[in-house]
C-alpha cells in the first residue's frame, strides 16, 4: 500500500489550552470532541496535530515529543513567533509554553522546537540536511543546541557556551549568536 498517514495523539492536560495556545500559532481547529474522551485535531497548512485531554496530566513530566519536517523553517519560526508576541508580547523562551529561537549553522537558520501547554516538544526542522560545523564556536553552538533544545537540560547548553566563549576570541563569525544563545539560555535557567 501507499500514500498512508500516520498522526499520533498527544497528550495534555486541557484541550481547551492546546487550542487557544495552537490558535495563536495560526493553526485551525479541525475536530473536536469533548465526550467520551477529549480530543482536538490541529492543522496549519499540511501540519496536522491531534491531542486527547487526560485528567491529573503535568506537563512537566512529559516525554511526548514529535517532528515536523519543513522546506524553511525561519517563515515559519517568524509566523509563529509573530502570533506568540501578537498574544503575550514577547516570545516565550522559558518554563511552558516556550519556543526555541532557531540557531544559525553554517550561515544558516536551523531548526527550533516550540514546548507546548501539554509540555509536547513540537520539533521543526529542515527538510535537508545540514552540513556539519566547521568552527569550534559552532560545534559548541550545535552541543549546547542538543543540550539546552533537544535534552532540556539548559544549564548544561549554558556551561558549553560559556566554556566556548572563555576561550573564543571575538573575531569568530559565530561569537554574537553564540553570546545571544547564552544570554537566552540564562534566561531560560532563571525561568524554570
Amino acid at each position: 500500500m501507499a500514500n498512508e498517514l500516520t498522526i499520533p495523539l498527544l497528550p495534555c492536560p486541557s484541550i481547551d489550552e492546546i487550542t487557544s495556545f495552537y490558535e495563536m500559532l495560526g493553526f485551525e481547529i479541525t475536530y473536536r470532541q469533548t465526550r467520551p474522551n477529549p480530543h482536538v485535531a490541529v492543522r496549519r497548512e499540511d501540519i496536522n496535530l491531534h491531542f486527547f485531554g487526560m485528567d491529573d496530566y503535568d506537563p512537566a513530566q512529559s516525554y511526548s515529543s514529535c517532528l515536523v519536517i519543513v522546506a524553511d523553517t525561519s517563515e515559519l519560526f517568524e509566523a509563529f513567533a509573530a502570533g506568540m508576541r501578537s498574544v503575550h508580547g514577547k516570545l516565550l523562551v522559558s518554563g511552558i509554553p516556550r519556543m526555541t529561537r532557531p540557531r544559525v549553522r553554517n550561515d544558516r537558520y536551523t531548526g527550533f522546537t516550540i514546548v507546548d501547554p501539554g509540555g509536547n516538544w513540537i520539533r521543526i526542522h529542515k527538510a535537508a540536511k545540514e552540513p556539519e560545523a566547521q568552527t569550534k564556536l559552532a560545534r559548541a553552538m550545535e552541543n549546547a543546541a542538543r543540550q539546552a533544545d533537544a535534552r532540556g537540560d539548559e544549564r548544561q547548553g549554558l556551561k558549553i557556551l560559556e566554556g566556548a566563549l572563555k576561550r573564543a576570541t571575538g573575531d569568530e563569525p559565530e561569537f554574537q549568536a553564540v553570546r545571544e544563545y547564552r544570554d537566552e539560555l540564562v534566561e531560560r535557567v532563571k525561568g524554570v
